[in-house]
C-alpha cells in the first residue's frame, strides 16, 4: 500500500496573524499531531496571491487504514465538531497517494 498525504487549506473567521488565530493553529498542531498514525504534521501560512486561503495543514498516513483510523479517532471527531466547524470559515481538502 502507498502512503497518503492529507492536506487542507483554509481561512478562519478570526482572520490572519492575531492571537486567536495563533491559538487555533497551536491547539490544532497539539491535538491532531498526537493522534496515532499521524506522521509529518505541518502547519503552513499561505503567501501566494493565487490562492484565497490563508493557512494549511499537511500530514501523512502510512496507508488507508491509518487514515481511516485518524478520521474516526475520538480526538479528531471532537476537534472537527468543537473547533473546525466553529472556527474555520471555508476550506478545501485534498488527499493524495504518494507515488514512489
Amino acid at each position: 500500500m502507498s502512503s497518503i498525504r492529507h492536506m487542507v487549506t483554509f481561512s478562519l473567521h478570526s482572520g490572519k496573524d492575531n492571537p486567536e488565530t495563533e491559538a487555533f493553529l497551536q491547539v490544532s498542531r497539539e491535538e491532531l499531531a498526537a493522534i496515532p498514525g499521524v506522521e509529518q504534521f505541518e502547519v503552513f501560512r499561505q503567501v501566494s496571491e493565487k490562492n484565497d486561503f490563508d493557512y494549511g495543514f499537511s500530514m501523512v498516513f502510512a496507508d488507508q487504514n491509518a487514515y481511516d483510523a485518524y478520521n474516526n479517532h475520538p480526538v479528531h471527531v471532537k476537534y472537527v465538531e468543537e473547533r473546525w466547524k466553529t472556527k474555520v470559515s471555508r476550506f478545501q481538502e485534498i488527499d493524495l497517494v504518494i507515488q514512489k
